[in-house]
C-alpha cells in the first residue's frame, strides 16, 4: 500500500510484481556480486526491484521515483557520500555499479557509503551490459506476473467451486484461508464472528482485525471506541489510510476496505454488500501477489451468498419457472414474470463467459433472467426498452414478442448475434418483416418447405444457406459467423444450389430463398 505520508502525486509501485535482489543476484549469465549495503534485516531477500533505471548523472535523485536498481558506471561520479545519500532519499532500491570503463574496481568510498546507509551496491563485471541486467529483471516480472496470474485463477475456480457446496459460506471462507494461507472470518455488524476458518492469528492480531471492521462498517457519529486500543498508532494508521470524510467533518462516508499490520501478520477487511453490515476479515503471515485479488472474488461471492432473501418479484419468478418445469406453458406463467412485451438478448464475449459475468451482463440490463450453456448468455427482459451496447459483449437483440412468440424471438435474438459476430459490430437488432407482412403465415410455410424440401433434411446445409443470403454471399463473413473456413462455405452452398436446382447468382433466387427460410 502507498505511504499515507507520502505527499499527493507521489507516484506509486508499478502493478507488476517486483523481484527480489537475490533472484538477480542468482543468475549466473550476469555475474552480479553484492560488494556492500545489506538493509537492516541482513538479508537481500528483502530488497524488491520494481524497475531498472541507466543514468550517469553527478546527482540522480531528480529522475529517480523510488525501487530502482540503478546502474552507472561512474562517470559523473565526485562526491560518493552524496551520491549515495542522494539514491537512499530518493527511495532507490539498489546500485549496480559497472566496472568499465572509467573504474577498474568499484571505489571504496562508494562501498564505505552504501554500508553505512544499507544500500545494496552490486559489482557489474566488464562483460554484462547494463540492457542484459534491464533484460533480465524484465523477464523475472514476467515470469512472477505468470505466477500470480496462474494463482488468481487456480483461486477464483476453487472459491466458485466452494460457493455451490451445501454449506457455502463456510466453504468460502474455508478455501479462501487455504489459499492465503492465514485466518478468514465472517464479522456480524455488532462486531462478533459467525463463521471462522484457518489457523487463528494472535488475540492482537484479531483485534485489529475488529477495529478495522469498524473501519470499513463505522459506528454512528459520536460514538465512543469500543476499548483504548482502537486509538493505538497501528489502527489510527489504517483509518487515515482509509477514510475519505474531510478533516474534521462531522459524519464520513465509509470505505470498502482497510489494511493495517501487526508485526508480521498482514491484515484486511472488507465490506460485504447486500446492506447487511457483514464484514470480511483476513488474516496472513505474508503477502503474496495476487492475494487481494483472491480477496476480492471472495467478497463478490460472500455479497451474493449473505444477501438478503428473495423479495415478492423474485418468488413469484421462480414459482412461474417450477410451475414451467411441472408441465406450465409459458403463456400460463410468464404472467408472474413481469408485465410484457418481451425481448431476448443473445451474448458472447472473448473467452467463455461464467455465471458471474453472464449475471453481470444480466444486470447492466435490468433482468435476473439469465441462462448460459457457457459459450453464449441468453437474457429475458421485461417490458419495451432499448437495449444499448455493452462494453466487451457482442449482443444480438430480438424484436418486443408476447408469449406465445418467445420461441421465435429466442430464435430472433440468436440470427442477430450471428449477423453481429459477421459484422464485427458491438449490437444487432432483429430486422423488421417488412414485406413478408404481405403473406399468410400459413401459407408461407407451405411455399417454404416445398422449396427447401431438398435440403430440409441437413440443417448444416440450411443453416449455411441462410447465413449466407443474410451477409449478401460474402464468404469471408459467413465463415467467421459459423466458424468454419470460407472453402467449407463455398462446398456447402454448392451443394444447396445442386440439390436445389437453382443458380443461387440469380437475384430473384436468393430473394425467393431468404423469403422461404424465414419461414422455415
Amino acid at each position: 500500500m502507498p505511504d499515507p505520508t507520502a505527499p499527493p502525486g507521489a507516484p506509486s509501485a508499478p502493478p507488476t510484481p517486483p523481484v527480489p535482489l537475490t533472484a538477480l543476484l542468482a543468475r549466473e549469465d550476469l555475474g552480479l556480486r553484492l560488494v556492500a549495503g545489506l538493509p537492516e534485516s541482513g538479508s537481500a531477500d528483502d530488497v524488491r526491484i520494481q524497475w531498472v533505471h541507466t543514468s550517469e548523472m553527478a546527482d540522480p535523485y531528480p529522475y529517480l521515483l523510488g525501487g530502482e536498481l540503478l546502474l552507472t558506471a561512474g562517470v559523473l561520479l565526485k562526491d560518493p557520500e552524496m551520491y549515495a545519500a542522494r539514491v537512499v532519499e530518493a527511495g532507490g532500491a539498489a546500485i549496480g555499479f559497472g566496472v568499465a570503463p572509467v573504474y577498474d574496481t568499484v571505489p571504496d568510498a562508494l562501498v564505505a557509503a552504501c554500508e553505512r546507509r544499507g544500500l545494496p551496491l552490486l559489482e557489474v563485471p566488464p562483460q554484462t551490459p547494463f540492457t542484459a541486467i534491464a533484460r533480465a529483471v524484465w523477464g523475472l516480472m514476467a515470469q512472477a506476473r505468470l505466477r500470480e496470474v496462474r494463482r488468481v485463477s487456480e483461486a477464483q475456480q476453487g472459491l466458485a467451486g466452494a460457493a455451490a457446496r451445501p454449506d457455502p459460506v463456510p466453504a468460502v471462507l474455508q478455501q479462501l484461508a487455504s489459499r492465503l494461507g492465514g485466518w478468514a472470518v465472517l464479522l456480524a455488524p455488532d462486531g462478533s464472528a459467525l463463521h471462522v476458518a484457518g489457523r487463528a492469528p494472535s488475540r492482537e492480531a484479531r483485534e485489529a482485525v475488529g477495529r478495522l471492521a469498524r473501519v470499513v462498517s463505522p459506528e454512528p457519529d459520536g460514538a465512543e471506541p469500543a476499548d483504548e486500543t482502537a486509538t493505538s498508532p497501528a489502527f489510527r494508521a489504517a483509518t487515515a489510510r482509509t477514510e475519505s470524510g474531510a478533516p474534521g467533518s462531522a459524519a464520513r462516508r465509509a470505505p470498502s476496505s482497510a489494511t493495517d499490520t501487526v508485526g508480521e501478520t498482514h491484515l484486511a477487511a472488507y465490506a460485504l454488500g447486500g446492506g447487511e453490515g457483514l464484514v470480511l476479515g483476513v488474516a496472513a503471515e505474508g503477502r503474496e501477489p495476487g492475494g487481494h485479488t483472491v480477496a476480492g472474488v471472495a467478497v463478490v461471492l460472500l455479497s451474493l451468498l449473505t444477501a438478503p432473501h428473495q423479495g415478492a418479484d423474485a418468488s413469484g419468478r421462480t414459482a412461474a419457472l417450477v410451475r414451467l418445469l411441472l408441465g406450465g406453458t409459458p403463456a400460463d406463467v410468464v404472467r408472474d414474470l413481469g408485465p410484457g412485451p418481451w425481448t431476448v438478448v443473445h451474448g458472447t464475449r472473448p473467452g467463455q463467459p461464467d455465471r458471474i459475468a453472464a449475471s453481470a451482463l444480466g444486470a447492466a440490463l435490468g433482468s435476473t433472467l439469465v441462462d448460459t450453456d457457457g459459450e453464449t448468455v441468453r437474457i429475458l427482459l421485461s417490458g419495451d426498452r432499448r437495449i444499448e451496447p455493452q462494453p466487451g459483449w457482442t449482443l444480438g437483440v430480438s424484436a418486443p414478442a408476447t408469449a406465445e412468440e418467445l420461441d421465435t424471438a429466442d430464435a430472433a435474438a440468436a440470427r442477430a448475434l450471428r449477423r453481429a459476430e459477421a459484422t464485427r459490430v458491438p449490437l444487432a437488432r432483429q430486422r423488421d418483416a417488412g414485406l413478408g407482412e404481405l403473406v399468410a403465415p400459413d401459407e408461407a410455410a407451405v411455399h417454404a418447405r416445398t422449396l427447401l424440401a431438398p435440403v430440409a433434411d441437413s440443417p448444416v446445409l440450411t443453416e449455411t444457406l441462410r447465413v449466407w443470403l443474410s451477409l449478401h454471399g460474402s464468404w469471408d463473413r459467413t465463415a467467421v459467423a459459423l466458424g468454419v473456413h470460407r472453402n467449407t462455405v463455398r462446398q456447402r452452398i454448392a451443394r444447396c444450389g445442386t440439390l436445389l436446382g437453382v443458380d443461387l447468382d440469380d437475384a430473384d433466387v436468393r430473394m425467393e430463398l431468404w423469403f422461404a427460410l424465414r419461414y422455415a
